[in-house]
C-alpha cells in the first residue's frame, strides 16, 4: 500500500466529520509532498471558512458538501472556457482537482436513477402538464439533494412532462 492508500484507508475506518476528513487528508498531502492535491484541498478549506464566515454559524457536513459542490461545478465550468480556448493543460489541471474534491462527495446517481426518482414524484405530484415544471422540479430536487446535479433532473423532468 502507497502512503495515499493507507492514509485514505484510516481515515475511512474511522468515522469522522467530513471536515476531519478533509483536513486528514491535507495532512496527508503535506507529508507527501502532493502539492497539486495539498492546494485542491486548502482551496475547499478555504472555501469552506469563508462560507462560516458568510452565516456566521460553523458548518454541518451537508453544508460542507454544498461548497464542495460548488467548487465542483465552478471547476467544470473553468473547463468549457478552457476547451474553447484549446488549453489542455488547464483542463488536465481542472479535472485533477475535481477528482480531489469529489472523493468527498456523495456519490452521484445514474441517469437512470434519477428518472425513477423524478417517475415516482411525477405521480404523488400529478401535474397538469408542463405549466407544473416548478412544482415537480422544486419537490425533485429536495429528494435528490447533494445527489444529483440540478440539470440533469432539470433535462429528464423536461423529457418527462412534455
Amino acid at each position: 500500500m502507497t502512503a495515499t492508500n493507507v492514509a485514505d484507508v484510516v481515515v475511512k475506518l474511522y468515522s469522522m466529520s467530513l471536515r476531519e476528513d478533509i483536513t486528514a487528508a491535507q495532512l496527508a498531502a503535506r507529508k507527501e509532498h502532493n502539492a497539486d492535491k495539498l492546494s485542491t484541498l486548502q482551496m475547499a478549506i478555504s472555501a469552506m471558512k469563508n462560507e462560516e464566515i458568510d452565516k456566521q454559524k460553523e458548518l454541518t457536513d451537508e453544508d460542507i458538501i454544498a461548497v464542495l459542490q460548488r467548487q465542483v461545478k465552478q471547476l467544470k465550468d473553468a473547463n468549457k472556457d478552457f476547451a474553447a480556448a484549446g488549453r489542455d493543460d488547464l483542463q488536465e489541471k481542472n479535472n485533477a482537482e475535481i477528482a480531489v474534491l469529489e472523493t468527498f462527495l456523495p456519490a452521484q446517481m445514474s441517469e437512470e436513477e434519477i428518472a425513477l426518482e423524478i417517475d415516482t414524484t411525477i405521480a404523488e405530484i400529478q401535474p397538469n402538464g408542463p405549466a407544473d415544471f416548478g412544482k415537480v422540479m422544486g419537490a425533485a430536487m429536495s429528494k435528490l439533494k447533494g445527489r444529483a446535479d440540478g440539470a440533469l433532473v432539470q433535462k429528464i423532468l423536461k423529457e418527462k412532462l412534455s
